[in-house]
């Protein structure tokens, strides 16, 4: 897959995942540090114009650098929690379709520590250069499982012991008032529609984010930002995470 920007590239050499790179030839200080990383991975990047550059990008916003990774690694919904993490945290994507958002919501994720992304493949943002350039390089290190049915994966979630909570824009429940020290999976719906029917039934809470102005709701990037901070602060405040359960299946019990 081609990839580009400074941030994006960076993080995908600091991963190991970049098998070639191309760089502006009248460099900047922040591409000669990207040479340098190139370099001790083991790569000789190759020096284009800026017009050569956009000709193999397809777009002009590629901040002088262009590479192609290796094809992200695929991860099934269980590795996700399977991580010996008593209380993991994962967020489920039903059908977010604007690449930048899919990126800043990544970048996001990445900010808050969860264990994973889940992802629907179809009618969905698809994972490409925008979504890598606005993740800013969190896509090298957020575990993404893309799904077919995103209603059956929270399904199997439950049955390994993940509480889901979903947000809407109509529910009555506040997003702050559930404990989400629990083992949690935050799940996103889609922008302008929000959580689908089917996504909606497998959620065991549906929460709401209040609104003190006149507008009724946020963008899914920003929304996402808010509630998994809210599962940051939590669980940064609570006394303790352990949830006492079997390797792969944790008891899922309310406090």
């Amino acid at each position: 897959m081609l990839i580009y920007g400074i941030n994006a590239v960076t993080e995908a050499l600091r991963a190991g995942h970049v098998v070639s790179l191309s760089v502006l030839d009248s460099q900047t200080s922040r591409l000669s540090q990207i040479v340098k990383l190139a370099n001790k991975h083991g790569l000789s990047p190759e020096r284009l114009s800026k017009e050569e550059l956009s000709r193999a990008a397809g777009v002009h916003s590629h901040q002088g650098v262009i590479a192609q990774i290796s094809r992200l690694q695929e991860v099934e919904v269980r590795d996700l929690i399977e991580k010996g993490i008593s209380a993991p945290l994962l967020l489920v994507l039903d059908g977010v379709e604007d690449p930048q958002n899919f990126g800043a919501i990544l970048r996001t994720a990445d900010a808050a520590g969860v264990q994973g992304v889940i992802h629907q493949k179809r009618r969905s943002s698809y994972i490409g250069a925008a979504t890598v350039k606005a993740s800013a390089g969190a896509l090298a290190h957020v575990p993404i499982a893309s799904v077919v049915n995103v209603a059956r994966s929270l399904q199997e979630l439950k049955d390994l012991g993940v509480w889901t909570v979903g947000l809407s824009d109509d529910a009555t429940q506040r997003y702050d008032a559930i404990d989400l020290t629990l083992p949690t999976a935050i799940v996103m719906g889609a922008e302008g529609r929000g959580l689908r029917r089917l996504v909606r039934e497998h959620c065991d809470w549906l929460v709401s984010i209040p609104m003190a102005g006149k507008l009724t709701s946020l963008n899914v990037s920003v929304a996402t930002g808010i509630a998994l901070f809210e599962a940051v602060r939590q669980r940064r405040d609570a006394d303790s995470l352990v949830i006492k359960g079997k390797k792969g299946k944790i008891k899922r019990t309310k406090n």
